[in-house]
């Protein structure tokens, strides 16, 4: 026997439209997810680009640093420096120069002694 629609409870005609409900949300928030998601991505993308760019920059200031310092420590650029001051120093005469002999540690040769002839000693593998 056929039954009648008005017999029929409200949650199975409820049941449908609760379904497609769900199923929109979840494609609605998937469409939000990806969407938020690529923005980020694009975001972070531009962030990294600039602090590489800031890192290339830096990394020029440094090497222009470098190239500098290297001109102001050299010989020639001193006895110009030197002269445009009126310092008065000139290079110094060899008899005004004193070589002084490193000193030897005589325990630090003592072990150097007894470390080669144990190499020695060893047999080979």
């Amino acid at each position: 026997m056929a039954r009648n629609r008005k017999n029929q409870s409200a949650a199975i005609q409820f049941s449908p439209a609760m379904k497609a409900l769900v199923i929109c949300v979840l494609i609605g928030g998937s469409g939000v997810g990806y969407v938020w998601q690529k923005t980020k991505i694009y975001e972070l993308g531009q962030v990294m680009a600039k602090r590489e760019k800031t890192l290339h920059d830096l990394q020029d200031q440094n090497e222009k640093a470098r190239r500098q310092l290297s001109m102001l420590r050299s010989p020639g650029f001193l006895e110009l420096r030197i002269k445009e001051l009126n310092l008065g120093l000139v290079q110094p005469q060899p008899a005004q120069v004193w070589r002084l002999a490193e000193p030897v540690d005589s325990q630090k040769v003592e072990r150097e002694k007894q470390f080669a002839a144990q190499q020695v000693r060893s047999p080979l593998r």
